[in-house]
């Protein structure tokens, strides 16, 4: 196989594709729904060519290909799979047979491989009878199937964020995960080169803090070729919501909040756990998901994350621009599949053929 070529459908912005590029792969085609996000994949994806609309739609014959398919790769939605959302998670869900359309995708283009990523709480559905449904899905096709929660701090990630990976292939290869890292990469380690900045603050271009030779090790890797931070954009928060920011130590949450400042509430301790969270330096983040939504804190800042710092923390080089406003942004880098976590797996697919 000379060229090993990936198509990344319900690619979001490219989380998953930018990783495989890492690893080697050329990613010649994304599918994605979003506007915004098809926008983010195609201007960091030079060489990709996007279909934008309901994979429903697009047939595979739309996909101009001279080359067999390496791989096939995708996270469907996952609304109705996700354990945090009590409300949809059922089978009467539509979104949930939405990963149909990936097996249509295999079935038709027959890549080599297939990695198929979605949250953890896939594996939960209906006692794990959904997980081995869809893996039966491929089997049927021919495909050696395994699936395995991953952690993305295990693989360089600065982020505490654990996924669901099913990865199959048709060349009879017996594949194996890869195993965990011995280090961690942390929050202080992540973002420490990065400009400081202040409440609703909205800095296209800024300065780094750090020397390149004095920053760590994951900022050198972050910064590639970057000579400024790019996307310093800070969601304005009001003065009362930075009142309270003032009052949590690292690692704490809302529980650290005055009940004076927080009179709005009817009752205080029904407040999610998660929300006014301020990151610790020392020890790798909670999970960037929607960041503003759940209003996670800068460890040392009274303020909210920037798109560069929750990038950073996802792992998205300094480089990847993302497109779209400002709230888009914020979905699209919540939703992503950490860069590095994905790379560590099609490098494990690519250590087969060495």
């Amino acid at each position: 196989m000379k060229n090993r070529i990936g198509i990344d459908i319900f690619s979001g912005a490219g989380g998953l594709s930018l990783g495989a590029e890492m690893a080697g792969l050329s990613v010649r085609y994304g599918v994605e729904i979003n506007k915004y996000a098809a926008a983010s994949f195609a201007y960091n994806h030079k060489n990709a060519t996007v279909l934008t609309g309901d994979i429903t739609q697009i047939k595979t014959s739309e996909l101009k290909l001279n080359d067999d398919v390496f791989v096939i790769m995708g996270g469907p939605p996952c609304q109705g799979f996700s354990m945090s959302n009590t409300m949809s998670r059922n089978m009467d869900n539509e979104k949930n047979f939405l990963y149909l359309e990936f097996v249509r995708f295999v079935r038709e283009l027959k890549p080599h491989w297939f990695v198929l990523e979605n949250v953890w709480g896939l594996t939960k559905m209906n006692d794990g009878q959904i997980l081995e449904t869809i893996k039966e899905n491929f089997i049927a096709l021919g495909y050696n199937v395994k699936a395995k929660i991953l952690w993305a701090n295990d693989y360089g990630v600065p982020q505490k964020r654990y996924r669901c990976f099913i990865v199959g292939n048709r060349d009879n290869i017996d594949f194996d995960f890869p195993e965990p890292q011995d280090t961690h990469v942390t929050v202080g380690d992540a973002l420490a080169d990065l400009p400081p900045l202040v409440n609703g603050q909205m800095l296209e271009d800024a300065d780094y803090t750090v020397e390149y030779d004095n920053a760590s090790d994951y900022a050198k890797l972050m910064r590639r070729n970057s000579q400024k931070s790019k996307q310093n954009f800070v969601t304005l928060n009001n003065e009362l919501v930075i009142q309270r920011y003032h009052y949590i130590p690292q690692g704490g949450n809302w529980r650290d909040i005055p009940d004076f400042l927080m009179t709005n509430y009817a009752d205080k301790s029904r407040c999610h756990s998660g929300i006014y969270k301020r990151l610790r330096a020392d020890a790798p983040s909670v999970v960037i998901s929607n960041y503003r939504k759940s209003m996670l804190i800068h460890p040392t800042q009274d303020r909210g994350l920037s798109v560069r710092e929750a990038a950073r923390l996802q792992s998205f080089p300094d480089d990847f621009i993302f497109q779209g406003p400002h709230m888009s942004i914020q979905q699209q880098i919540g939703n992503a599949v950490p860069p590095l976590l994905s790379k560590a797996v099609f490098d494990q697919i690519l250590s087969y053929y060495e």
